[in-house]
């Protein structure tokens, strides 16, 4: 069974800030969010008990707008829950339809931050750009994409970055069978045995960035080098959800399943998946992912997150300052991290982020 865990670890923060509550009292009571489009949810864990020892966040008022990654969307839905704990006149809103779509919003002007889990492309820059919107583009963490199975299918543990590209790739259309994709996967250098058994594949959609990391890492190198070249996208004979937890759900009732999704919501539900290793390389050695592996790049699926400020909403509106700000202060990010399964950016890669914060205002 998935869990539905926004719900539960908003109730859990919510809890642990009134425990260590600051001046705002029985005001402090956070307004519902719009929901995700997607009805994606945020990842849960126990909360720690040192959520409440989070930096102060006085004096902010208004009321913001955050829109896009579903992946991101917990992380900027904590710091807001973290904000409004001291600011009874601060509110928010935090949708998580995916970084596609929330960049769509972003760059027709109708949010003030949008979260990201991959750098903006040409084509939306260049949206945002016609539409006379600047922006700060900030990196926030890291996270991986986990590739996973059912922990029925005792015969996958490992899969290289060719074995994906035979069972997901362009050329893998109409694959039925995990043993179909040994040919293809052979000729790219694999010698991987694949079971004689049915593949049942769920991943993100084409609105996800996920999806987008994940075609970019695995898919468009070797796409790139077929004669002919091929499409850089995944193949489109696949159950392909925006919603995390449905893929998950897609995950657990398959005994032969194959998809991929954050690691955050893997590890979520790590009980109830397997997670696989991964290896750039075909016949190379595999990376399970984790904290460490994911944090040193050592895990090929690695990706870093985002939030991208719109310049003008922030002059003209102190929310989305201070939001930022309190994003971007010391300990916040470390601190909601410890109830949501991501890696924290190295100290000097932070001053990094904090610095063109600073220089962009």
């Amino acid at each position: 069974m998935v869990s539905s865990p926004k719900r539960l670890w908003t109730l859990t923060l919510a809890a642990a800030l009134l425990v260590g509550a600051c001046s705002s009292g029985g005001s402090s009571t956070a307004p519902s969010t719009a929901p995700s489009t997607a009805a994606s949810t945020a990842p849960t864990t126990a909360a720690s008990s040192e959520t409440s020892a989070a930096p102060s966040a006085a004096a902010i008022t208004g009321t913001i707008n955050v829109s896009g990654s579903s992946t991101v969307e917990p992380i900027s839905t904590a710091v807001a829950e973290l904000v409004k704990s001291a600011n009874a006149g601060f509110n928010y809103t935090v949708t998580g339809p995916g970084t596609g779509d929330g960049f769509k919003t972003f760059c027709k002007g109708e949010t003030d931050i949008s979260d990201a889990s991959r750098k903006i492309k040409d084509e939306e820059a260049a949206a945002c750009a016609a539409a006379g919107i600047e922006y700060t583009e900030l990196k926030i963490a890291y996270d991986g994409m986990t590739v996973m199975t059912s922990p029925d299918n005792a015969d996958v543990t490992c899969l290289s970055f060719a074995d994906l590209y035979a069972l997901t790739g362009p050329q893998s259309q109409g694959f039925d069978k995990w043993s179909s994709a040994t040919t293809m996967a052979k000729s790219l250098g694999s010698n991987t045995v694949f079971p004689d058994t049915d593949l049942s594949i769920t991943g993100p959609g084409e609105e996800s960035g996920t999806y987008d990391s994940y075609v970019e890492l695995v898919i468009k190198p070797i796409a790139d080098k077929q004669t002919p070249p091929q499409e850089a996208a995944t193949r489109p004979d696949y159950v392909a959800s925006a919603n995390d937890n449905a893929i998950i759900a897609g995950i657990q009732g398959s005994p032969s399943s194959l998809g991929w999704v954050g690691f955050a919501f893997a590890q979520e539900n790590k009980d109830t998946i397997k997670e696989l290793g991964v290896a750039k390389d075909p016949n190379g050695t595999c990376v399970m992912p984790t904290d460490a592996t994911i944090a040193d790049g050592r895990y090929p699926l690695s990706r870093s997150l985002y939030i991208y400020v719109n310049k003008a909403k922030a002059q003209a509106n102190p929310a989305v300052v201070g939001y930022v700000d309190f994003y971007l202060a010391p300990d916040t990010i470390s601190t909601v991290l410890k109830t949501i399964p991501y890696v924290n950016l190295p100290a000097d890669a932070l001053d990094a982020t904090r610095a063109a914060w600073e220089a962009s205002r």
